[in-house]
Order: C-alpha cells, then structure tokens, then sequence
C-alpha cells in the first residue's frame, strides 16, 4: 500500500537561499502526522509545495500515488478536490458568511441545487460543532475559535479523506486549543482522514500526533513521538526537553 502522501529529494530555493535540499517524508493512511520546525526551516514552504501551489526545483511529491510536481493547472484542479485545507488565519472571506464559505468548494467542484447546498453546508457546520446561527454570521462577528472551526467545516466540504491543518491552535487560549485538538481526534476516527498538521504547539503534538516529523537542517527526521524525542539532534532535544516540555510533563504528572 502506497504511502497517502509521499514526498521525495524535495529542493526548494528562494534566489540564494535554500530552505529544503533533499527532504523526504511520509504520511501513513489514518496517522495524524505533526510536522514541527525552527522559524525559517521552511514548513509554509512545504505545505504549499505538497499543496501544489508551488513547483520544488527538485524532486516529487505523490498524493495517493500520484505524482503531482508536473502537473497543469487543470491536473492540479481535480487533485485539489481531494483534500482539504485550513490555513492558520482561516483564511475565510470577510465578505461572506460561514454558510457561504463552506459551500465554495462545493460550488466549484460540485454540480448541485441549492437546496442541497444549504443542507450540505450546514451539515458540515454542525460537524465541526459549531451552532446552525453561526451559518449566517460573517468572520468578523466570531470568536477565534470559531474561525478556526468554520474553516476546518470549509475543508471538510468536499468530504476529503486527507487533511491538511496549518497551525490550527494558534493564538486559542489552552482550553480552546484542547477542545480544538479533541475536535480534530474525534473527526479522524469518525471520517477516517488522514490528517497532516503543522504546528509548533507540544500540547498538540503529545495529545493528537501518531508521528512526528521534524525539519532540520533543511531535511526531515521522522519517527514516533517516542522515538523522535530521543533523536540527539541539538534543536530536537531543546524543543522536546526544554523548560516549556518540563512544565507540560509536570502538569501532566500532576493531573
């Protein structure tokens, strides 16, 4: 069985910069696979790569089996139907509201009357649990919470089994961000998806990820949560045994 995504020999450069030489990764079917990094190691970077919104100077990246580096335009669209996105900020169109965002990917892939648009769209709204008023209000009258949530049903549209989250927690108060992780667990096992998630979080990665994938010196070293905190690599051992890594250890052990 082929790996759900699969990159290989990734170079990514930006004029004399080289932010990826050789990175290698693989996502399981049905893994949360966490992806962590220093500031600058490219992590955006090889989101949009695997997205397809940017072509690495070298080397492939396969969705599903599917190499999809060389692809058109019109390729790349019909892959693009396949999993879902929600980008750190949302990403949501402040002109338009939930219900409306949700239903944009069903409007550009989806041939379907407007009825069961509605039902659609609220159908995902109430999955990410978020309440049916919600469907009307515009981004600016959420919470940050609920822009995150709106977002993640935005990504669920299209019924994605692969499932790209980009920060999700970020800038969630604690007990947000662990209601959020608990949401996006519950999703998994409920949808079955395969979920890629960058974050730089520890609550997050320790309570969601199965794998962890970790970017240094413009490649990546990936294991179990277990294993990855043992690699002796000096960044490794600071974010993953540092003070802030004590703290969570400890109130854990106290819980």
């Amino acid at each position: 069985m082929y790996p759900v995504v699969e990159v290989r020999g990734l170079v990514n450069r930006f004029g004399t910069q080289l932010v990826h030489d050789g990175l290698d990764l693989e996502v399981r079917a049905d893994e949360v696979f966490g992806i962590v990094g220093g500031s600058g190691t490219g992590k955006s970077v090889l989101l949009r790569t695997i997205l397809g919104l940017q072509r690495p100077e070298a080397g492939t990246v396969r969705l599903n089996g599917v190499d999809i580096t060389r692809m058109s335009e019109s390729q790349l669209h019909a892959v693009k139907a396949q999993y879902g996105v929600a980008f750190q900020s949302g990403a949501l169109y402040s002109g338009l509201t939930v219900r409306e965002n949700v239903q944009l990917p069903m409007l550009e892939h989806l041939q379907l009357p407007p009825a069961a648009l509605e039902e659609l769209a609220l159908l995902k709204i109430r999955l990410v649990g978020l309440a049916e008023d919600a469907a009307g209000k515009y981004p600016a009258q959420l919470s940050g919470g609920m822009v995150k949530r709106a977002a993640l049903a935005r990504a669920l549209a299209l019924d994605p089994r692969l499932l790209f989250l980009d920060e999700p927690t970020s800038g969630l108060d604690p007990v947000s961000a662990a209601a959020f992780d608990e949401l996006v667990l519950y999703l998994q096992r409920q949808l079955r998806l395969t979920i890629v998630m960058i974050t730089h979080d520890l609550d997050s990665i320790f309570r969601t990820c199965n794998r962890v994938g970790v970017i240094v010196d413009r490649r990546m070293i990936s294991d179990t949560l277990q294993r990855i905190t043992e690699v002796p690599h000096p960044w490794i051992q600071a974010y993953f045994h540092g003070e802030r890594a004590q703290a969570r250890r400890g109130s854990a052990h106290g819980a």
